[in-house]
């Protein structure tokens, strides 16, 4: 079963031609979908009375403060599919705070695909972290500085999943693509339906200069907007899918899907050669005992 909706406004508050790109191809089926309300798709998952729906449940609006932080899930699991948020991150000083987008089974061995947008001090920008966690285990954390001011306008976020690969993509541009070489013993997402999570949350921990930065709260209420949120995958149990899966045959699965082209490589190139400032692959703080085997390979 295939499931396609799109949620048109979400806002969150913080405080008291084929060869152009796979990415427009997605953006062509996911036109076709209708649009549904917050609680056709949605469930409050946490910080009930942080929460706020208008316009017929078409806008939503969540609040995080020193008594609670909130967030929502999708009512759906998905198996495989092509997922689309836009995002109006916190302007000004957005230090501590962590605006997330992900994916995630529920199981204590759980897969996830994370976007995680970093806050910061006014004038230091945005820092973008995905990961994707297999079995249990991320620690494959890349991190991005954005082109761009993300508080100024609303900007895409994508994630591509299939059997063959995760494309992580911010406006049709590619920025990481994570490959299935399961033949390396290299583990991959397949098998367990995962769910659709946003939240906002105090990550004043880590999230700012590995936490030494904390959140100022007199600057509160930080607010991040969501909007047309779009979902094209394919809607699976919760529990883990048997081999081969039932979820196959669907457009994300076709040959044209399995890699990146040549211009979606030279983009990502683009990203990691002047914005990446951080790749597991490449961490000398002697974290790894040895090089994780993908990073041997090329997207």
């Amino acid at each position: 079963m295939k499931s396609k909706t799109c949620l048109k406004l979400l806002i969150l508050k913080i405080g008291g031609c084929y060869a152009c790109s796979v990415f427009m191809l997605i953006v062509h089926f996911l036109s076709q979908g209708e649009c549904s309300t917050f609680n056709d798709s949605f469930d409050i998952s946490w910080g009930n009375d942080h929460v706020k729906l208008f316009n017929n449940g078409q806008t939503v609006e969540l609040s995080l403060d020193k008594a609670s932080g909130s967030g929502f899930t999708s009512k759906n699991n998905y198996l495989f599919g092509s997922f689309n948020m836009k995002i109006k991150l916190i302007a000004g000083n957005s230090a501590g705070t962590v605006t997330a987008y992900y994916m995630s089974s529920d199981s204590s061995s759980h897969d996830e695909i994370d976007f995680e947008f970093l806050g910061n001090l006014p004038g230091k920008g945005y820092h973008l972290q995905t990961n994707v966690f297999v079995n249990g285990v991320g620690n494959r954390e890349q991190r991005i500085r954005l082109w761009f001011d993300p508080s100024t306008d609303f900007h895409n976020y994508s994630i591509l999943w299939n059997q063959k690969q995760i494309v992580f993509g911010v406006d049709s541009i590619p920025i990481r693509a994570f490959k299935s070489n399961e033949s390396l013993g290299i583990p991959y997402p397949k098998n367990r339906p995962m769910k659709i999570i946003s939240t906002l949350w105090n990550g004043e921990n880590w999230a700012t200069n590995g936490g030494k930065v904390k959140i100022d709260w007199s600057k509160a209420p930080f607010v991040a907007s969501f909007q047309a949120f779009e979902v094209d995958g394919c809607v699976a149990s919760a529990s883990p899918s048997p081999s081969p899966s039932p979820c196959v045959g669907h457009w994300w699965e076709q040959p044209e899907f399995e890699g990146l082209s040549q211009d979606q490589l030279n983009k990502l190139g683009w990203v990691q050669k002047n914005y990446m400032f951080y790749d597991y692959c490449k961490d000398k703080s002697g974290r790894f005992s040895s090089v994780p085997i993908e990073c041997a390979i090329n997207p």
